[in-house]
């Protein structure tokens, strides 16, 4: 068996904050077309989910993990990209929260899962 180490925690909660963030948007977008047929329940769930969702975003592995290892040019710049689309899927999820309308939630929960599905591509590339 190998050894245990802190970089396998690190990456552990990375990837387990990753896999709440990207999957459960999946997830719960192919639950909302059945949730709308009942009265109240896609706003329930959504709320449920935005209670792990948002500290998993938040979680400060991405910072433990950048400063955790020196980095190429190339990593440095592939890490940049990440970052962006970090940033594009987390506020546009935000603006999903606040949105009133049909098309605000299906523009920015699309914009969203597009920004969080290439932060993991990206991410998967640096590891």
């Amino acid at each position: 068996m190998l050894a245990l180490t802190t970089a396998d925690v690190r990456i552990f909660l990375h990837v387990l904050a990753a896999t709440i963030w990207v999957g459960g948007q999946i997830t719960l977008g192919a639950l909302v077309p059945v949730l709308r047929g009942y009265e109240g329940l896609t706003k329930i769930t959504a709320r449920r989910y935005n209670m792990i969702a948002w500290p998993a975003f938040l979680v400060l592995t991405g910072v433990w993990n950048i400063t955790a290892a020196g980095m190429s040019d190339a990593a440095q710049r592939t890490l940049d990209v990440k970052l962006v689309f970090v940033l594009i899927s987390g506020l546009a999820a935000f603006l999903h929260t606040r949105a009133t309308s049909k098309a605000g939630l299906a523009v920015w929960g699309a914009l969203g899962l597009i920004g969080a599905l290439a932060a993991l591509f990206f991410g998967v590339q640096l590891g």
